[in-house]
């Protein structure tokens, strides 16, 4: 379970070791990362996403240095933040940093999507895309887990996929508009998203009880590397939302000022409360990779495709107007979501 005693060498950090409490904390995980984007929708349409990434970008900043400072800051395993930063060598901050750029760029482009072809889609086709590179790429730095069940689990993710795109396809067919804009948004989005995982985990040890190891000096603890992870994304957004706001795929040009000018309390606490939401899973997916493996944690997270199609389906309605026999295709997209969550689980003990 969680550890949070102190000893007499001082205050250190909040680590995980119930493979159970890890599987739950990967659960919230799933609901936090396909969740936050219904923050973009509640900006309504006169809010850019532009402008909406602004604050959920410093959302993700402002809550990993409250978790560096309190969780990363007590109990009595591996070390406390500012510690951790001291000791932490240029190498492995680069793959952090690294891990937040990459992200970022994925991120803007499945907004994009989102903004084109809605969150049933956008998630499904981008995020699911994701998973299956990301559980490939991670399980190559921390090879915990049944490989084949994991790629099982990643078949299934890949059939419903495939269902869901089918499903947009014949709802689309009734819209105006470029339609292939947004799965294009989407599958780009996933290919680039599908690496950032593996960059943040090589920064962290793969068993937090060996960070003191010879071989583990100079990397970084969870809540140092999710620090240095959002400012990655925080500053690269100065290069992708910059282009983003000059060279938008809906809507018009904005510019900084529209931020200051445009935007009230109420814009700017919906969007920072998206970070905060988005962060918060990451935070417990790289605490829950320490016990069930990196690999097995982000593919569990990034579940949350099924948690974003949900939304889309029964709340935004986005669906409404299908014809005949697209609900068979959800309810299958949807089953073929759950046996892959249910196969990733099941590797670790395969």
């Amino acid at each position: 379970m969680f550890h949070e005693v102190f000893s007499p060498l001082g205050i250190l950090m909040i680590v995980i070791h119930s493979y159970a409490l890890a599987i739950i904390l990967c659960c919230i995980t799933m609901l936090c990362w396909g969740s936050w984007a219904n923050t973009q929708k509640l900006t309504g349409k006169d809010w850019p996403f532009q402008l909406f990434y602004w604050d959920w970008s410093i959302g993700v900043v402002v809550l990993s240095l409250i978790l560096a400072f309190t969780m990363g800051s007590m109990g009595t395993e591996g070390r406390p933040f500012l510690d951790d930063l001291r000791q932490a060598d240029i190498r492995h901050l680069t793959h952090a940093f690294v891990g937040g750029v990459i992200l970022n760029a994925g991120n803007i482009l499945l907004i994009m999507a989102m903004s084109v072809a809605g969150m049933a889609v956008a998630f499904p086709v981008g995020i699911g895309l994701a998973l299956i590179i990301g559980v490939i790429t991670t399980y190559h730095v921390d090879p915990t887990g049944n490989l084949v069940v994991l790629v099982l689990g990643a078949i299934s993710i890949v059939i419903a996929i495939s269902l869901d795109a089918l499903a947009y396809k014949r709802v689309s067919s009734q819209r105006s508009g470029n339609t292939l804009k947004g799965i294009s948004l989407a599958i780009l989005c996933g290919i680039i998203s599908g690496f950032f995982y593996r960059y943040i985990a090589v920064s962290m040890p793969l068993e937090l009880a060996n960070i003191h190891m010879p071989n583990e000096v100079g990397k970084l603890t969870p809540y140092t590397a999710l620090v240095v992870f959002s400012l990655g994304i925080f500053l690269s957004g100065f290069i992708f939302n910059s282009i983003a706001m000059k060279l938008p795929v809906v809507g018009e040009r904005v510019s900084y000022r529209d931020y200051f000018n445009k935007g009230n309390p109420r814009l700017h606490l919906i969007g920072i409360s998206g970070g905060v939401i988005w962060c918060l899973g990451m935070a417990f997916s790289v605490l829950a990779g320490d016990v069930a493996g990196y690999a097995i944690s982000y593919g569990l997270g990034q579940c949350a495709t099924l948690v974003a199609a949900l939304w889309g389906i029964l709340v935004w309605k986005e669906f409404k107007s299908a014809p005949k026999g697209t609900n068979k295709l959800l309810v299958a997209m949807l089953l073929f979501f759950t046996l892959g969550i249910f196969l990733i689980i099941m590797s670790r003990y395969a």
